[in-house]
């Protein structure tokens, strides 16, 4: 052992140690440039990239099934997948939207009617029990005569009901910027798809450098916070959304289409979808539908049962119950940040922060009974 030569310290160039900046450094700086530069040049496919790797995070195990039917081909299973995915998903959607985009122009159309001449007070609304005579007040002062429902208008948007109109209208403008978004989605769907495991792989490998001790639990803990979000909330919030608009046109409920959307959107909030199908069934009894509107009430109710106590729980083993204020802010600001597509994220980067807030709470409690102890 003594007799070991003495390891020569490394020397530095001159160059080296005149340097202001260590090559080091300079590459780190170097490499986080680079970063910020692609997020910057790439950051319009962000939402697309977003959102495909939850869809496939989401429908793995479907794509496991199709993968097994392929014998292991992943290029014909992930092209199978994609397919599936434009039937069922994309296009039902599609045809959907373009449906209640019609619609909405046909209110659009009432409004500016209604503001340029006055809107009486509809019987219907006359004939609810208890609130009745306190509704048509409130609809004479805000909508009975010229010009109130335009102020209405300006004093919660900032913008005059023409304006609003006008943008309805012209809604079919942005047609090609949303095509494109979900060529990119499904572009991105196909290779999260063929190469997901290869990608999960590199991920955990550098995951593993920057949580050492974390990343083991998290990466397994997210990928289950997708798929029972997605599955727990947003596609039962679909389902929902599809059973009762179509119970809305049987009942006689005008623009089925639009209040079955509004459904399947209230659906992801706590008490949204009883509330809205609720409204409903006081409408048509309003308006001398008695019979429709009670039964409405009991197939609502009926379908409500169904999900909570039978689907729900078949679907999602454990669901990841979110509190109200963090599933009402995932979903206005996924749909405000992501359009259409925030229906699925926002709510799953919600269910991931919470999840990892209380996976924190419980290691700083673990650490501070350890302490105690």
């Amino acid at each position: 052992m003594a007799n070991q030569p003495t390891p020569h310290p490394v020397r530095r160039l001159p160059s080296e140690r005149n340097a202001l900046i260590g090559p080091t450094s300079a590459a780190r700086w170097l490499l986080v440039a680079i970063l910020l530069a692609g997020v910057y040049f790439f950051y319009g496919f962000v939402v697309p990239i977003l959102a495909a790797t939850v869809i496939g995070i989401a429908s793995w195990p479907l794509y496991r099934r199709i993968l097994s039917l392929t014998k292991g081909n992943r290029t014909v299973g992930a092209t199978v997948a994609i397919i599936f995915v434009v039937f069922f998903i994309v296009t039902p959607i599609t045809l959907a939207g373009l449906y209640a985009v019609n619609e909405i122009k046909h209110w659009g159309a009432w409004a500016l009617k209604a503001n340029e001449i006055g809107a009486p007070v509809p019987d219907w609304i006359i004939q609810i029990p208890f609130a009745g005579p306190w509704l048509a007040g409130h609809w004479d002062q805000y909508v009975g005569h010229p010009g109130s429902l335009g102020e209405v208008v300006q004093l919660v948007s900032g913008a005059n009901i023409g304006t609003i109109y006008r943008g309805i209208l012209v809604i079919g403008s942005s047609a090609f910027h949303g095509i494109l978004t979900l060529l990119f989605m499904l572009i991105s769907l196909f290779f999260v798809y063929r190469d997901g495991e290869r990608i999960v792989a590199q991920v955990d490998t550098v995951g593993e450098r920057i949580l050492p001790s974390r990343w083991t639990r998290v990466s397994r803990l997210v990928p289950m916070t997708i798929s029972s979000t997605v599955t727990g909330m947003t596609m039962i919030a679909v389902g929902e959304g599809i059973v009762l608009g179509c119970a809305y046109w049987i009942a006689g409920v005008s623009s089925p289409v639009t209040f079955g959307i509004i459904t399947g959107f209230m659906a992801l909030i706590p008490g949204g979808a009883p509330l809205c199908f609720t409204l409903m069934s006081i409408y048509l009894a309003a308006k001398g539908s008695l019979i429709a509107g009670l039964g409405l009430l009991a197939w609502g109710t009926l379908e409500l049962f169904i999900v909570d106590k039978t689907l729900r729980p078949r679907l999602v083993g454990g669901p990841i119950k979110l509190p109200f204020l963090p599933t009402f802010f995932g979903l206005v600001g996924g749909v405000k940040t992501m359009g259409l597509l925030g229906l699925f994220v926002g709510p799953v980067i919600m269910a991931i922060l919470v999840t990892i807030w209380r996976e924190w709470l419980i290691e700083a409690q673990d650490a501070k009974n350890e302490s105690r102890a």
